[in-house]
């Protein structure tokens, strides 16, 4: 099982490029940011900085979305990276909720998102793609390469990742929903032609390390990890509306904890003691995040780790950061490798 770190990019940036460097030294080999630049600075400049100070860090945004930039900057700017720093990029993407919805504008369709995918990858490797109707190449692309990874909840998001993706990122750890939703993205990619083991499946969620298992550290732990919650249900609240609220097409286990959500401010976004979250219940934190001493980090990810997950990207956004970076490379990546 591989390793990354997900950071917002708040400044200093130094401080972001600093972490990153940590989890590289710490056996991580993905560096994932966040690419909402309305609420934190621009990723893709902090992104050449972070491969300017690694080594072999793989970098890349969790996630950008093909409404904010145009789809040929994108690719322009990860075949710079990669032409600069010699492949070592991924494309996160999805339909966008803070960057889109801080913008004022709606998060992108699947169709949109679908083209977006394919357009990007292939400019990005050197192949020539169409773009709202235009054929556009980059001349200068040599040797690219620039696996896409999308981001998926729904059943048809679900789909479109198996059919299209490089890889499927799943921003929650629940062992049941990974289960569940792994097997949607394997079967969609064995019924396109695609073997369904080519699809890398990264699974994305906080990770608060503990001394102890006492109900004081892992009260102190859910606290700062409860605002994953309320960012999953802003996009649990987009599959509720779109499929009903008890549709057999979405699992119960995923959206009965929203019902008391009362709505959600992007000024808290992403971070510890969102007062939006307050709705989150603890189960939910527990099956959502990893909390608690690293025997339990290594016991559920090598439950996750057995139901086809590649990677697990730890949402580094609490008070422990430098702590749960260094707790991993001693106690849980080793037990993982």
């Amino acid at each position: 099982m591989d390793f990354g770190l997900v950071l917002q990019t708040d400044p200093p940036a130094s401080e972001v490029v600093s972490l990153m460097r940590r989890a590289e030294r710490n056996g991580f080999t993905h560096g994932w940011t966040f690419d909402s630049t309305v609420l934190w600075q621009e990723p893709f400049v902090i992104h050449s900085r972070i491969l300017d100070h690694t080594d072999r860090l793989v970098v890349g945004p969790m996630v950008t979305n093909p409404g904010t930039r145009s789809w040929e900057v994108i690719a322009s700017t990860f075949a710079t990276l990669n032409s600069m720093y010699g492949n070592r990029t991924v494309c996160g993407i999805g339909r966008g909720d803070s960057a889109m919805r801080v913008a004022g504008r709606p998060p992108n369709t699947l169709a949109r998102l679908g083209e977006a995918i394919t357009a990007i990858r292939d400019l990005a490797e050197g192949r020539e793609s169409e773009v709202d109707g235009a054929a556009l190449r980059l001349p200068w692309v040599a040797d690219g390469s620039l696996p896409v990874w999308m981001a998926a909840y729904g059943p048809k998001a679900l789909a479109m990742a198996g059919r299209q993706a490089d890889g499927f990122i799943l921003q929650l750890a629940d062992v049941y929903l990974t289960e569940r939703m792994v097997k949607a993205v394997r079967t969609a990619a064995e019924e396109a032609g695609r073997d369904p083991a080519s699809v890398t499946v990264c699974v994305a969620a906080p990770a608060y390390v503990t001394e102890d298992d006492s109900p004081q550290a892992l009260a102190h732990a859910r606290e700062q990890c409860r605002w994953f919650g309320g960012m999953v249900g802003n996009h649990v609240a987009d599959l509720v509306e779109r499929y009903g609220e008890h549709s057999a097409l979405v699992p119960e286990e995923l959206t009965a904890y929203i019902k008391q959500r009362q709505g959600y401010d992007y000024a808290h976004h992403g971070r510890a003691g969102n007062p939006d979250t307050a709705f989150v219940p603890d189960e939910i934190v527990d099956r959502f995040c990893l909390i608690g001493p690293p025997a339990a980090h290594v016991a559920k990810l090598k439950a996750l780790r057995d139901l086809g997950v590649d990677q697990f990207a730890v949402y580094d956004m609490h008070d422990a950061k430098a702590a749960v970076v260094d707790a991993y490379g001693e106690h849980v990546i080793p037990a993982l490798r």
